[in-house]
């Protein structure tokens, strides 16, 4: 079986739609784009049309490359205290001249909703946070949606970024859920890649992931993107070989991206709840 991130990302950006029509204002989400990358202007134009589609604003603001790291966390500054603002993002990556922990220290962290912030990320793991990490938590909601018990099953999960692998295996230990992390000094992968009854890639390394590394009926859940060089999107997972052998399995694209995208947005309408209860 394939996973259809389209479909169960509809289904959540419905139900946020319905929240969002009660709330008494319409919270505003923003994307900054620092410079002109197709890729990530591509990113922050899908966002925005999500966004729109379930009933909130989009704040567009983008800058160019040569902006200053100063310049920079001024301009978040200044976003922050936009009215009804309930959602804020940067598009990364970002420059490389640009200090990215300043900058995303710089987002207000009530509406640091991709929780790239070191204050959401120091409530995360103390158990504390109201907005989680959006990648992570489409993760959890496809292996939420398999109706499996994964305290009886051996799970893999592939990378230790802040952004899916940390956090995904934080919601495991949560949960009780026996796994294994592999990183890039792990040495015996390939044992670890063929015990695994389900296996969480997160690494942005095309076929890293093939057919024959896995056990036969695995579940694999692709999280990893990188660019094919051609302007496209690819996985880690070898989707052509991995299919013959897993039971189920999520491509790239369409799978876990729309859902982190679907994630992303109801964090914005939490922020905006909260936003509500403090006033």
């Amino acid at each position: 079986m394939i996973i259809d991130g389209k479909k169960i990302a509809a289904e959540i950006l419905y139900e946020i739609k319905q929240q969002v029509a009660v709330l008494p204002f319409v919270p505003v989400f923003c994307d900054i784009l620092v410079g002109s990358d197709p890729a990530s202007a591509q990113y922050v134009k899908m966002k925005a049309e999500a966004a729109e589609k379930i009933g909130m604003k989009f704040l567009n603001a983008n800058f160019p490359a040569s902006i200053t790291t100063e310049q920079l966390e001024a301009e978040i500054k200044k976003i922050n205290l936009t009215p009804f603002l309930c959602g804020l993002i940067i598009q990364l990556p970002l420059p490389e001249h640009i200090n990215k922990t300043l900058v995303l220290n710089a987002i207000d962290p009530k509406i640091d909703v991709d929780c790239t912030g070191e204050i959401n990320t120091q409530l995360f793991y103390s158990g504390k946070a109201y907005l989680e990490y959006p990648t992570a938590r489409a993760v959890m909601k496809i292996l939420d949606g398999c109706g499996i018990d994964l305290k009886t099953k051996q799970s893999l999960i592939i990378g230790f970024g802040q952004l899916a692998g940390r956090p995904v295996s934080f919601f495991f230990e949560q949960r009780g859920w026996p796994h294994a992390v592999a990183r890039s000094k792990t040495e015996n992968i390939a044992k670890l890649l063929k015990e695994a009854d389900v296996i969480i890639s997160a690494v942005g390394k095309p076929n890293l992931i093939t057919g024959e590394k896995i056990k036969p009926g695995s579940i694999i859940i692709d999280a990893g993107t990188s660019e094919d060089g051609a302007g496209g999107v690819v996985g880690d997972v070898d989707f052509a070989s991995v299919s013959k052998t897993a039971s189920l399995v999520s491509p790239v694209p369409g799978g876990v991206g729309p859902i982190t995208v679907a994630c992303l947005l109801e964090n914005v309408y939490n922020a905006a709840k909260s936003k509500i209860l403090e006033n």
